[in-house]
């Protein structure tokens, strides 16, 4: 007996020393967090008095707060002042300008228009792809970076400015002159009918407005179209503001119904987010749309929608992003866009695939293996995973786009063949009907090569660092044949790659084509054109069986679904 009274008793010292112990801890954090910070202090003093040649203090400190934050998460970030408005276009999709696209053509500093949208002030002004910024007013930026450009064509809207461009294959300047306008940065690109009764939306990402412009759009279908069912396409929509995603949401399931719950270190900041509104319609077929670039705010529409049972899942796993910002004032008018939370949808699982708080020693973070995963089950009892990203009922894989393409893409080669086709092409056929010519495609092989388009090869590289080790062991002498018929399959080759992937490349010519007459909406639709992942969803919404039985209880609720192309499997 006395023997467990004294067991008793250490335990109540123990308990009663834990709160002391707590605020110890606590204590010896701050006096952690100050040391360090007289260390910094010190540090930049004694470094910008001493250091042998003067340096940038504001850009030095700058790249020491991006990366002591960048060791925590890509998503924590710090924005000055002078770096408000990209912050505020992020989460509104607002600012004033012209509405336009542009790109820095070379090292000397050429700025370009790249992408009028249209409606814009920039298309609405007559610019193209292609012209070279000479001026803004009186101001040279001939040589200027595209961010001093930036910054120079954005302003206060209704303020009227004359800019200076040349034309591609012209040798007189034009002078044009444009009014700014408060730029609203669509978040439906697209949307439109397929096969007569399936409605089709594309979402770009999520600002405060884009649940009004979802609603918009899903209206005008079932008034003007009478669709009996519907596609959300959010594949390569990596997210934006988590109130949107609930709004959305709330279009399609019960007011008041449970979309996610987010929780983080202060628990007075947890929340749970419920539909505010009474829903559109709780019962039209759904499909959504996802791949490896639907990150954060589409995981919560696509992953509520999965858990609820409200729509079948179609593409490819999702990014698996599950953590929440929020933004801190920092002295100087600059905030803090710091990681506070983890969101958690219906089912209760978390989605988050890379754990930042464990990283390997050379400071890669780790993926959350599969086998390490718990299974959580939707409303209808159908098992579903956490710890990596949100996986669809039906996985449908996108053929790979070769590495020239890329570069194709990124490269001045295909604007600049595309802007002298555009030239000589006033229209085009509808969307519908146009087709790149196998004409058009060998004149942008010529051309390429004539502009001595080259592009990076991985294959090759690898290769030579094979024949490096196996020279330095001593494999190469013994027999060099291997290696030399390797070198010449993949040393790059202009023509023959051009022809290997001649299909993908009409593809991507096609894009650029169709964006200069229809704009983004136009390039969006050239990219559903033999799209798998379309095709798969407007299957499974035109067989209401299949439909049913994808979002129905499994036989045996012990077993887990595959999802294939063909349906789900046990």
């Amino acid at each position: 007996m006395k023997k467990w009274k004294s067991r008793l008793w250490c335990l109540g010292l123990l308990l009663g020393f834990l709160p002391y112990a707590d605020a110890w801890a606590q204590d010896d954090n701050h006096f952690e967090i100050s040391k360090n910070l007289d260390i910094f202090n010190a540090l930049v003093k004694e470094t910008e008095m001493f250091y042998v040649d003067s340096f940038d203090v504001d850009k030095t400190i700058r790249r020491g707060i991006n990366a002591m934050l960048g060791g925590l998460d890509p998503y924590t970030e710090y924005y000055p002042e002078s770096e408000m408005e990209t912050l505020r276009l992020m989460t509104t999709g607002e600012y004033g300008g012209i509405g336009s696209v542009i790109r820095q053509r070379d090292s000397k500093g050429r700025v370009i228009i790249s992408e009028p949208t249209e409606g814009m002030p920039a298309a609405k002004a007559g610019l193209k792809v292609g012209d070279w910024i000479l001026a803004i007013d009186t101001i040279d930026v001939s040589q200027a970076t595209s961010q001093r450009v930036s910054e120079l064509l954005k302003g206060v809207p209704n303020t009227t400015f004359t800019v200076t461009i040349l034309r591609p294959n012209e040798k007189k300047p034009r002078e044009i002159e444009i009014t700014r306008e408060r730029i609203v940065a669509p978040q439906v690109v697209y949307y439109g009918v397929r096969q007569d009764s399936i409605g089709y939306i594309y979402l770009q990402g999520f600002t405060d407005k884009s649940a009004q412009e979802v609603k918009d759009a899903f209206l005008d279908l079932k008034k003007n179209h009478h669709i009996k069912s519907l596609i959300l396409d959010l594949r390569n929509n990596g997210g934006g503001v988590l109130e949107g995603a609930v709004q959305i949401v709330g279009l399609f399931v019960p007011k008041g119904s449970e979309v996610i719950s987010t929780r983080g270190k202060l628990k007075q900041w947890d929340r749970t987010y419920r539909t505010p509104v009474e829903p559109l319609d709780t019962v039209i077929p759904m499909a959504v749309l996802i791949n490896g670039g639907s990150a954060s705010s589409s995981e919560i529409v696509s992953g509520s929608l999965q858990d609820m049972d409200r729509a079948v899942l179609i593409g490819q796993r999702s990014f698996g992003k599950g953590l929440v910002q929020s933004t801190r004032d920092l002295p100087y008018d600059g905030k803090l866009k710091v990681t506070v939370s983890k969101y958690y949808i219906p089912s209760g699982r978390c989605i988050q695939q890379l754990d930042y708080s464990h990283r390997r020693e050379d400071g890669t973070v780790m993926a959350v293996p599969d086998s390490l995963t718990s299974v959580f089950y939707t409303a209808n009892g159908r098992p579903v995973r956490d710890g990596g990203g949100v996986r669809p009922e039906f996985e449908v894989e996108e053929p790979q786009t070769p590495t020239m393409l890329y570069y194709l893409a990124a490269d001045t080669v295909l604007l600049d063949f595309v802007t002298d086709w555009a030239q000589k092409h006033p229209k085009i056929a509808p969307i519908e009907e146009f087709q790149v010519t196998d004409e058009d495609f060998e004149a942008l092989k010529r051309y390429a090569m004539e502009k001595n388009f080259t592009y990076d090869r991985q294959s090759a590289k690898a290769l030579n660092s094979l024949k490096e080790v196996a020279e330095f062991e001593g494999y190469l002498d013994e027999d060099s044949t291997l290696f030399a018929a390797l070198e010449e399959k993949l040393t790059p080759n202009l023509e023959r790659d051009f022809d290997r992937f001649k299909d993908q490349v009409k593809k991507v010519l096609a894009s650029e084509i169709v964006k200069r007459y229809y704009y983004q909406s136009g390039n969006l639709q050239e990219g559903l054109k033999d799209d798998p992942v379309l095709e798969k969803a407007l299957e499974v919404l035109a067989d209401p069986e299949l439909y049913a039985k994808t979002l129905s209880a499994p036989v045996d609720a012990g077993e887990e679904t595959v999802a294939t192309t063909d349906g789900p499997k046990k």
